[in-house]
């Protein structure tokens, strides 16, 4: 049975907060060690840090460890912290470095300039200055807060056990059978909140949404004549360096790939983090930039209501540059195996992996920008695995819940009060 507790429900939106800080040299191994030990990876997901949170929906901590870049400059360790919270920014920071402070002290109290006496204030100085920003983020379903999904999967359980309880009462029509469980709902004092629809995002906030949606078409509009000369010429030097980067298969380390198994598949989610170096000049760091801000948009306003282009599994997904614009790192949340992954990509969405990920040295030679590359399936996979990075800290709130699973409560609980024809009852109850 559900839990007694406020029948106020908050509107929100999900934020990406990121922080990155150079390690201390020689400490390095140290971290490694402090942030292996912090997880604990068992069935029904990672116990560990952030689980006492309010309002995230994943966090993780990773190494970026020592590496040269393509000139072979050394660009120095770094710890990175990553979580999708809800709204409003400050309160999580607030909440982070106070009910975290632990887990923040002993690991990136082995970076650099991190203070040697931190309360809270200097935590909390300490992350906003080595605030990371994302270039393009998606989120899963759009103003769904971590609480609506908590409530939603708290009414799911109350309705399936009165169903369970009452069977044999119950009457034997599909509308029938939906007004006993309305009567319940209305009856049952902890689950007074789920007689009103979910909240949406406060109204500034889809102001600004609804704006920025308008103006970015508009500025294009504007902007025609350049894009049409342009274009062509844009595209014949892409075409120039598609044909001339080298294009390198490389099959990643069997120990490699046994490090990254052994974080997988221990719940209905899994984690992915994947780090690449964009290919030398100008021309590829502007096309990125250009890129990045096209796949930001879509995500905001196309793709913004579980379904990726097709995909239905990927709760939050984001796209960083760093180390200025030498680098960039993707991380992904996501349903089911590493493997079910990487199909769903390349069959049906293998051209926005293109778009996004051919700036990266040895991606499966592309032509175009959007044809072929990712679809040549065994390098694809190989390149891949050869650049995730181990998630060593990885949290979900819901880590047994699938993303199907959470569309399929929230439309239970949109569904349970109103008319509705027999056959679709029937429809509704079978998502119990």
């Amino acid at each position: 049975m559900a839990t007694r507790r406020s029948t106020r429900e908050r509107g929100g939106y999900q934020i990406a907060f990121g922080v990155r800080a150079p390690v201390v040299r020689g400490r390095v191994d140290e971290l490694r060690r402090v942030l292996e030990g912090m997880a604990v990876w068992e069935d029904g997901g990672a116990r560990g840090p952030f689980s006492g949170l309010a309002r995230v929906h994943f966090a993780r901590l990773l190494l970026l460890e020592d590496i040269q870049d393509l000139d072979g400059r050394l660009i120095p360790a770094s710890l990175v912290l990553e979580s999708e919270v809800d709204s409003p920014l400050g309160r999580h920071v607030d909440e982070l470095v106070e009910t975290e402070g632990a887990t923040l002290d002993a690991a990136f109290g082995l970076c650099e300039g991190y203070p040697t006496a931190p309360g809270p204030a200097e935590r909390k100085a300490y992350l906003l200055a080595h605030r990371l920003r994302p270039q393009a983020r998606y989120v899963n379903a759009v103003g769904r807060t971590l609480e609506q999904i908590q409530r939603e999967e708290e009414l799911r359980q109350a309705i399936e056990g009165f169903l369970d309880a009452h069977r044999d009462e119950l009457p034997d029509d599909a509308r029938g059978t939906r007004a006993a469980v309305q009567r319940f709902v209305r009856e049952e004092p902890s689950l007074a909140w789920a007689r009103g629809r979910a909240p949406a995002p406060p109204p500034a906030w889809r102001l600004r949404e609804k704006l920025h949606a308008v103006a970015i078409p508009a500025a294009l509009l504007v902007a025609t004549p350049v894009v049409v000369v342009g274009l062509p010429i844009a595209a014949a030097m892409l075409r120039y360096r598609e044909v001339r980067d080298p294009a390198t298969h490389i099959r990643p380390d069997a120990e490699h790939v046994r490090r990254l198994t052994a974080i997988e598949d221990f719940a209905a989610q899994n984690q992915y983090s994947a780090m690449g170096f964009v290919k030398r000049g100008r021309f590829r760091r502007e096309l990125t930039r250009v890129v990045l801000f096209a796949t930001d948009y879509a995500a905001r306003h196309v793709f913004r209501r579980a379904d990726l282009a097709g995909i239905k599994t990927i709760h939050f997904a984001r796209w960083t540059v760093l180390d200025d614009h030498r680098r960039a790192i993707f991380t992904s949340n996501y349903d089911g195996s590493h493997e079910n992954y990487m199909d769903d990509f390349v069959d049906k969405i293998a051209w926005a992996l293109n778009s996004s990920f051919s700036h990266a040295v040895n991606w499966p030679r592309t032509r175009f920008l959007f044809f072929d590359g990712a679809r040549r399936e065994e390098e694809f996979k190989d390149y891949q695995r050869l650049h995730q990075i181990p998630t060593q800290v990885w949290y979900s709130a819901y880590a047994t819940l699938s993303a199907l699973n959470l569309d399929n409560t929230a439309k239970i609980r949109s569904g349970l009060f109103g008319d509705m024809s027999e056959a679709e009852a029937a429809a509704w109850l079978r998502r119990l």
